[in-house]
């Protein structure tokens, strides 16, 4: 099952055990109503902020066993029955709420660091609550699995550009418009230039090498688990592939994955080696 929203989120292939199937869909139901929260309709930032904190309020009761508002129970009910079942980790889910609160007051990244910052609270806990249910803990397995989530997260920004510019949404960091001599008023939906070409390639140049330093761990997940983040690394390589085919001219054209490509994310998968786990990776 996939549930496609804005955004592109793997939720339970068919390559998902099974058993986990339940959690890994609650886990995606909470952060994509909180996501709803903070970006969908017509609410002020007020109100959102609000609305965002007696959610954070339901999940610290849900997770602590006690009653909730009752505003949400589609979320929490379920949640709950999970959280119980499979002993999720808080840490993550109150991460998640840390970046959707972020995303209301809508910033500036002045950096590159100040953008994986906002990675590491609005990506990689999705990981790590996965890695949780899959009963994988090491530092090394973890680093990676955060350099793949935040990989897939910057490449979702540089596919979406055109999308995201049009909503008034920017994430390249300022310090990147600075090195390629543009100013944020220069990035417009459709409005391809030499310079935001290179931008563009330097950003995914960036994204792709950190999805390398994290891909390692796939082909060391047993079973369907590794099988699924193969196709998930791979099809965020295959993002990027298909933004260099057009040039990087991604401020007028959002490329998408289509059934004509699953043959070669499967091969791809298909062909990647166990290795031993690197010493560190940075994300």
């Amino acid at each position: 099952m996939s549930v496609e929203h804005y955004e592109n989120f793997p939720v339970a292939s068919v390559l998902c055990p099974p058993a986990l199937r339940p959690a890994v869909v609650a886990v995606y139901h909470f952060a994509r109503t909180a996501d709803d929260i903070a970006d969908e309709g017509s609410a002020n930032a007020e109100s959102r902020l609000r609305d965002l904190a007696a959610y954070r309020l339901d999940l610290t009761a849900t997770l602590a066993g006690r009653p909730v508002s009752g505003r949400w129970p589609q979320v929490f009910e379920v949640l709950a029955r999970r959280s119980a079942e499979f002993a999720l980790p808080a840490a993550p889910l109150h991460d998640l709420l840390d970046a959707f609160t972020q995303d209301v007051h809508n910033p500036v990244y002045r950096d590159q660091p100040a953008l994986l910052h906002y990675c590491r609270r609005s990506a990689n806990p999705i990981g790590r609550l996965l890695m949780h249910l899959y009963g994988v803990g090491d530092a090394p397995s973890l680093q990676q699995s955060d350099a793949i989530c935040t990989a897939l997260q910057l490449i979702n920004f540089w596919q979406d550009l055109s999308v995201d510019l049009a909503r008034g949404r920017h994430y390249v960091p300022d310090s990147e418009l600075l090195d390629h001599g543009l100013q944020r008023s220069d990035l417009a939906p459709g409005r391809d230039t030499p310079a935001t070409r290179a931008l563009v390639r330097a950003l995914c140049m960036q994204a792709e090498a950190l999805m390398r330093s994290g891909a390692p761990l796939a082909p060391r997940l047993p079973g369907r688990a590794g099988w699924e983040l193969r196709l998930v690394v791979q099809g965020g390589l295959r993002i990027l592939e298909k933004i260099a085919r057009m040039n990087h001219a991604a401020l007028g054209t959002r490329v998408r994955l289509t059934a004509m490509d699953v043959p070669v994310l499967l091969w791809r998968a298909a062909r990647m080696r166990r290795v031993r786990p690197a010493v560190a990776v940075s994300a």
